[in-house]
C-alpha cells in the first residue's frame, strides 16, 4: 500500500515512518509512505505557506497556492486525499479497515497546521475529512500517523501474526481481553489459572467473557453499538446478564 503526507515538518513524518513497524513494513516491501514537503509549493524566497486570515482574527492560515501546487506536482497520487482536520469523519478502527482494503491500493493525507487551511483547499482539492478526536493538536502530523499506523497494522504480513491483528482491541467492537506473561505469580498476584490450564476452549471462552465485561465497564457506548446491530450471542448477553449489566429489552438470556 502507498500512502502519501503532504506536511511542513516532512522529516518529523518520514522519521517515525522508518521505525518499528512501519519501517519493517517499509523494508519489506509492503508499505510505501511517501512524505511532501508543503513549502516545495512556495513560489517566494521564505518558502511561505501561510498568512493572516480574511476577515482578522488570531493565528495563521495555510494558504491554497503552495498546497494546490505540491499536491498537484506527484502525477500519480493515490487517490482519496483526506485533510486531517477536526470536522472530519471521526477515524477509527472501521475507517482504517476500510483504508486497508482500498481497491486502488492506497491514498494520502494532507496535514493541516496553525489556524487549519484555506477553505478552498477543503472545497476544491481533497476528496474529505478525516479527525483522530475531539481535541486540538498543534498541527495534522500526530494525526496522519495515527492514520498511517493504524492502517499499517492491518495490511498483510505486517505484524507477523495475522491473529494479532482479529484479537485487540476495536477489531470486533469490543475492548482486548487483559493479558498476563510470566512470572506466573508477582508479588502474591497469579495469573488467572484458566490461562494455565491448556484448554484452548476455556480459554478463548475466557477472554470473550473479559472483552465483553472489560467493554461494558469501561466502554458502554461501544456495547451500545453491538446491541443495536444485534451482532451479540446469546451466550455474550447471558455473560453480561449474570454480572448485572443491564440488557436491552428482548435480548435477554433464555
Amino acid at each position: 500500500m502507498r500512502i502519501d503526507v503532504f506536511t511542513i515538518f516532512p522529516d518529523a513524518v518520514a522519521t517515525y515512518c522508518g521505525t518499528s513497524i512501519l519501517g519493517r513494513a517499509t523494508d519489506a516491501g509492503t508499505l510505501d509512505v511517501r512524505v511532501h514537503d508543503l513549502r516545495d509549493g512556495a513560489q517566494d524566497a521564505r518558502r511561505s505557506v501561510d498568512d493572516s486570515p480574511f476577515g482578522g482574527g488570531a493565528g495563521m492560515v495555510l494558504t491554497p497556492d503552495p498546497i494546490f501546487r505540491c499536491v498537484e506536482a506527484v502525477p500519480d497520487l493515490p487517490r482519496p486525499l483526506f485533510l486531517l482536520a477536526p470536522g472530519g469523519r471521526r477515524f477509527d478502527q472501521e475507517v482504517a479497515a476500510e483504508l486497508a482494503g482500498l481497491s486502488g491500493g492506497g491514498f494520502s493525507l494532507l496535514c493541516g497546521r496553525y489556524e487549519g487551511v484555506d477553505q478552498r483547499v477543503a472545497d476544491h482539492l481533497v476528496d474529505g475529512e478525516l479527525s483522530v478526536g475531539d481535541f486540538v493538536l498543534a498541527g495534522g502530523e500526530l494525526a496522519a500517523l495515527v492514520v498511517v499506523e493504524a492502517v499499517a497494522r492491518l495490511l498483510p504480513d505486517v505484524l507477523g501474526n495475522e491473529e494479532s491483528a482479529r484479537d485487540e482491541s476495536f477489531a470486533e467492537g469490543l475492548l482486548e481481553y487483559p493479558q498476563y506473561t510470566r512470572p506466573a505469580e508477582f508479588r502474591g498476584w497469579p495469573v488467572p489459572e484458566v490461562l494455565r490450564s491448556g484448554d484452548h476452549g476455556a480459554v478463548a471462552a475466557w477472554r470473550r467473557d473479559q472483552a465483553l465485561l472489560r467493554t461494558a465497564a469501561r466502554r458502554p457506548d461501544l456495547l451500545a453499538r453491538l446491541f443495536r446491530a444485534s451482532v451479540l450471542s446469546p451466550s455474550d448477553v447471558r455473560v453480561l446478564s449474570e454480572h448485572g449489566y443491564d440488557v436491552p429489552s428482548g435480548t435477554e438470556p433464555v
